[in-house]
């Protein structure tokens, strides 16, 4: 296993704090993203290895805050390029990846009144790109 250099980290961080940001974008709320991100916060703090040093250590990424169409076209490449990485430098935490930005996607949509088709809709963009990655 090799070590992730900066830049890999906020790769993985970006995809994964992005995914919880595009579910939690497609159903506004402002009460609801602060019990949404703390839903999210308990996934990402399931996650073991290369993962979570990524995902708990350094600075937390620039997200476009301007359309959800913006944080799409960062968010998504970044969530492919963070499979790419981990298949190169560390295939034994690929699952990790996949399983805790999925965990904390699907908690940010149920802590608001369940899932909602806008959130399962986005949900099933992000496994798409994890899934087609690697």
């Amino acid at each position: 296993m090799q070590r992730l250099t900066d830049e890999e980290k906020l790769t993985l961080k970006t995809g994964a704090f992005g995914a919880v940001f595009m579910v939690s974008n497609a159903e506004p709320g402002v009460l609801a993203v602060f019990r949404e991100s703390f839903a999210a916060s308990g996934a990402l703090a399931d996650a073991s290895g290369v993962v979570k040093e990524a995902l708990t250590s350094g600075p937390l990424p620039k997200l476009p805050r301007d359309s959800a169409l913006e944080v799409e076209s960062v968010v998504l490449p970044a969530l492919g390029r963070a499979i790419e990485i981990l298949t190169e430098k560390a295939p034994q935490d690929v699952p990790i990846y996949r399983a805790v930005v999925l965990a904390a996607a699907d908690r940010t949509a149920q802590a608001h009144h369940g899932v909602s088709p806008a959130e399962a809709d986005v949900i099933e963009r992000i496994k798409g790109v994890l899934d087609a990655a690697g």
